[in-house]
């Protein structure tokens, strides 16, 4: 019955009463707990929409900034440290959501999900040939508190999507790049990269780590015109080992980042959009930006000729962060984009060839792949997931459904990068349309692939295969 237990005196009760004048202003509280804003000790329980509806001791206090803090501590526990956390936002006038203090992730985002998958499995189809894929992109962490774009909220998405590998009802999952926003320097880059590996991999799931334009860090480099802040392979070394060392993972070598699953009947390939040399000017300066430089290269280009060509009685699926051509049929990458939809156009066509770039490009983008598809049985691309764009949209050219998937990080409606489609959401933090996930089914006997979205995606798209 929220017995108040203690307090330091009567200036903790002004700033207390203070700060729940500012939370009840607009007559809305997100969860009862925002009215404790005194320091102290309080009883909670189900009525305060504590977890699970149990038993806790809610504590307030003010760290040396002077900062007010909840702490969520069960009653039937003796440690010292709370389970949950949250602390006051002056931007926005109330506190933020409590999360565990040893997964990251909030219990209302953990009820939110469970629900999401309740409903997902009412669609579905278990059984042969019917997989479900987690999809999650552009996720843009980067070292900033904010509440209403890219910042720490991108690691907090992370850790939450992957509370979808205990639903049961993952058969894989995929980050399709853009993982960090590559705005802070080299160091604290690295560092998020390690703590999204962390969080991302599972023991459980088969997991795809695909690289974004974003993921060299070269927006920093562009911000500060210095050397780069990035070693070379850097991303790779940090996220690809543990990704290839999966026992069902296969793959001809680990250092393009192409790799595959299969599934029954179906077959799931990673492409790396932003295969780029690393060279360095005379002043350390990389000469591509990756940021702005997509594409695909000879070494990456035949190892996908190399297992298609051993493909036979599969549906294929690939994936990359960029998409390689748009819903006009050009190029969608700076280099080879085209020419890497028309070789999966020469494999549903069975057809025998020669790839070749295009006059006048640098000789470190220029192909001249062999290819021979003519020996393979019942197989198919069938679709091509992506991001990048930072909104979803669909198109199929030559049979093979192109499906993009919105980001996950925050794009607050008032943010000159923020897209229209994001905008026309006015995406708020804590709220469900803050972040952005998906679950693929992709069911060979009923040929079709549906795709569910949690927060600030569409619910159900169905695509006919």
């Amino acid at each position: 019955m929220n017995l108040f237990k203690q307090t330091k005196g009567i200036v903790d009760k002004i700033i207390g009463a203070k700060k729940r004048s500012k939370i009840e202003k607009d007559g809305e509280l997100l969860d009862p707990m925002q009215k404790y804003t005194t320091i102290g000790e309080y009883h909670v329980g189900p009525e305060d929409g504590t977890p699970d509806g149990k038993k806790f001791v809610l504590t307030v206090y003010q760290d040396k900034d002077g900062v007010l803090h909840q702490g969520l501590s069960s009653e039937s526990t003796t440690e010292l440290a709370p389970e949950y956390v949250r602390k006051y936002s002056e931007k926005l006038d109330r506190f933020r959501d409590f999360h565990d203090t040893k997964t990251g992730r909030r219990y209302v985002v953990e009820n939110y999900l469970d629900d999401f998958t309740s409903e997902v499995k009412k669609h579905i189809r278990k059984g042969k040939n019917s997989v479900n894929i987690g999809v999650i992109t552009d996720t843009h962490f980067k070292d900033k508190d904010s509440v209403d774009f890219y910042g720490w909220n991108g690691l907090q998405h992370v850790q939450e999507f992957s509370y979808l590998d205990q639903s049961g009802l993952l058969n894989m999952k995929v980050h399709l790049g853009d993982w960090i926003d590559g705005s802070d320097a080299g160091l604290l880059g690295e560092g998020e990269l390690i703590k999204l590996n962390n969080s991302f991999k599972s023991d459980t799931l088969p997991y795809l780590n695909i690289k974004g334009n974003h993921d060299e860090n070269d927006k920093f480099d562009e911000h500060h015109d210095l050397k780069a802040s990035f070693p070379e392979n850097e991303f790779e070394n940090i996220m690809w080992p543990d990704m290839y060392r999966q026992k069902n993972i296969h793959y001809v070598s680990r250092q393009h980042g192409v790799a595959y699953f299969d599934f029954n009947d179906i077959r799931v390939i990673s492409v790396n959009t932003s295969d780029l040399p690393y060279i360095l000017n005379n002043k350390g300066q990389k000469k591509y930006d990756a940021k702005i430089t997509l594409a695909v290269r000879e070494d990456q280009i035949e190892e996908i000729i190399e297992i298609l060509t051993r493909s036979s009685n599969k549906k294929i699926i690939f994936m990359s962060h960029a998409n390689p051509i748009n819903r006009k049929g050009s190029n969608a990458l700076k280099y080879n984009g085209r020419s890497l939809h028309e070789l999966l156009v020469a494999f549903n066509q069975r057809e025998k060839g020669r790839m070749h770039a295009s006059d006048g490009e640098p000789a470190e983008f220029r192909l001249s792949n062999d290819f021979n598809f003519t020996h393979v049985k019942n197989a198919r691309i069938i679709a091509y997931f992506c991001g990048h764009r930072h909104r979803e949209d669909q198109y199929r050219i030559n049979g093979i459904q192109y499906i993009l998937f919105n980001c996950s990080a925050l794009m607050g409606p008032k943010h000159s990068l923020t897209t229209k489609f994001n905008k026309n959401l006015k995406r708020q933090i804590d709220h469900n349309n803050e972040a952005a996930g998906y679950i693929v089914n992709v069911d060979l006997k009923r040929h079709r692939i549906q795709v569910f979205g949690y927060g600030a995606a569409s619910r159900r798209r169905v695509y006919f295969i």
